[in-house]
């Protein structure tokens, strides 16, 4: 039993072969085109990305043979507008990264309507009033619509409800579009495709060969929480370009999808047999890029380098608060910036660059400290994403949680799971398969007493103080 994984990131589509064990193969991987005309604005090409999906694909199929089903996971929130007349894409793919509608959000905000810029809502308005052409029978689309429909040779038009609840534009209970919403925004019912559960056949993708069934649709994150076993229960934290942690832990639909005193926000799971499964969910906003960073700066030449560096190290005293584009989960703070505390005249480069895993590693820890507050206790954390791959940072992110720290076999686990997902909706699995399959390569444990842990926490917070309100205007804006 195999199914075609495509996983639809912020900078490139991955897709590849995955058997019932979880095993990946004949891997195919390409860039998508990324532009940022303006400060703060990030677009992509929506008609290429359609094109290097399918590429991929077929390349991928072309090597490994044939697959029993297909599974779509993506980045989510990220937006186009596209006429299913003639497929034409109308303007670029506005990121999630994307932040030019920020005002617009604020504005919304003091009328009484709580939106967020990196949401699709304002993003699809946007679209529609800088359409290159009168106003038709257009669709705004999330990336596994758009896919899905591409897929499908224009057959299917769904949205799935992990991708629904980050756009603001859903019921909190994600059964429908929520027409207040839209009504507000001016955005007709129409535009919108229906929503359907992430597991089930919805169509055949016929652009492929022997046109196999559609079985599961699902945004990256809770894909990725599946694809590290957490079926049932448990958190993972994906440490990428910035880092997210999903947790079970919400047995039911939330009252409001606003953030939560904890910093964390409800975050739908996985939708089946028309049931929500609930979780919860923070954000890292700078992790591997603070990485990204030192090599930018010659510090060191490359990722793995950093590592090394890094293990032969201590800090000497030195913190660093890796706040490059603000703070999410606990603080939400978007004017922090990045910040070293405790430099002196002998502070080495390895020393930097240690401050900086560790920073990383710290981040991760208020994560789970947040998930704490909302009632999580964590038997393990299980970690993937490039960043996983130091082992400096695993290491001090068991000993600053006191969790252990499972790593992946599998350091994109976002196709591992939508490609297990695929065969649980194609009826080839039962979800509960997915524990086993998931399982961590490393298991890390702490080694480090309360007394040491709460000491390097608290001196922790001291430096994020440093970094908080570096610029005050951006400080003051809340979403």
């Amino acid at each position: 039993m195999r199914a075609l994984a495509i996983d639809v990131g912020s900078t490139s589509v991955r897709t590849a072969l995955v058997d019932e064990r979880g095993r990946l193969s004949h891997v195919a991987r390409a860039p998508l085109p990324v532009r940022t005309p303006q400060p703060g604005e990030v677009e992509l090409d929506g008609a290429a990305l359609a094109a290097v999906t399918l590429e991929t694909a077929r390349a991928t199929l072309a090597e490994g043979g044939g697959c029993d089903a297909v599974g779509i996971t993506n980045q989510r929130a990220t937006t186009l507008l596209f006429d299913p007349a003639d497929g034409t894409v109308l303007g670029p793919a506005l990121s999630w990264q994307d932040l030019r509608t920020v005002v617009d959000c604020l504005v919304l905000q003091g009328e009484g309507l709580r939106l967020a810029p990196n949401q699709s809502a304002t993003k699809a308005r946007w679209l529609l009033e800088h359409a290159p052409r009168p106003r038709g029978d257009w669709r705004a689309a999330t990336i596994e619509t758009w896919v899905a429909w591409n897929l499908s040779g224009g057959e299917v038009l769904v949205a799935d409800r992990t991708n629904a609840s980050v756009t603001g534009l859903a019921r909190v209970d994600l059964a429908d579009w929520d027409e207040a919403v839209l009504e507000r925004l001016g955005l007709g019912r129409s535009l919108f495709a229906t929503l359907v559960d992430s597991l089930g056949e919805v169509g055949r993708a016929r652009a492929l060969p022997g046109a196999p069934p559609i079985t599961a649709l699902i945004g990256d994150q809770p894909a990725s929480l599946f694809g590290q076993g957490c079926v049932r229960a448990g958190a993972k934290l994906t440490l990428g370009t910035g880092a997210i942690a999903d947790a079970h832990g919400l047995g039911h639909a939330p009252d409001s999808a606003l953030r939560r005193p904890s910093g964390c926000y409800p975050t739908a799971l996985l939708s089946a047999g028309g049931e929500v499964t609930w979780g919860l969910e923070g954000i890292v906003l700078s992790a591997g890029s603070c990485v990204d960073w030192l090599v930018e700066l010659g510090l060191v030449g490359s990722p793995a380098e950093a590592d090394a560096r890094a293990a032969d190290a201590t800090s000497g005293g030195v913190a660093f608060v890796p706040a490059l584009a603000g703070l999410g989960t606990p603080w939400w703070d978007f004017g922090a910036r990045g910040a070293f505390v405790g430099l002196t005249r002998g502070t080495s480069r390895d020393q930097l660059v240690r401050a900086v895993l560790e920073g990383v590693a710290q981040r991760g820890a208020d994560l789970v400290e947040a998930l704490g507050r909302e009632g999580v206790a964590l038997e393990q954390l299980r970690v993937d994403g490039g960043v996983s791959a130091s082992a400096t940072v695993v290491r001090a992110l068991a000993d600053l949680t006191g969790v252990p720290v499972g790593v992946s076999a599998e350091r994109e686990a976002t196709a591992r799971g939508v490609g297990l997902l695929a065969l649980v909706g194609a009826g080839l699995l039962d979800l509960d398969d997915l524990e086993d399959a998931g399982a961590p390569e490393v298991m890390v444990e702490p080694r480090v007493g309360d007394d040491e842990r709460h000491e390097r926490r608290a001196r922790w917070r001291a430096a994020v103080e440093v970094a908080k309100g570096s610029i005050p205007e951006l400080s003051s804006i809340a979403f």
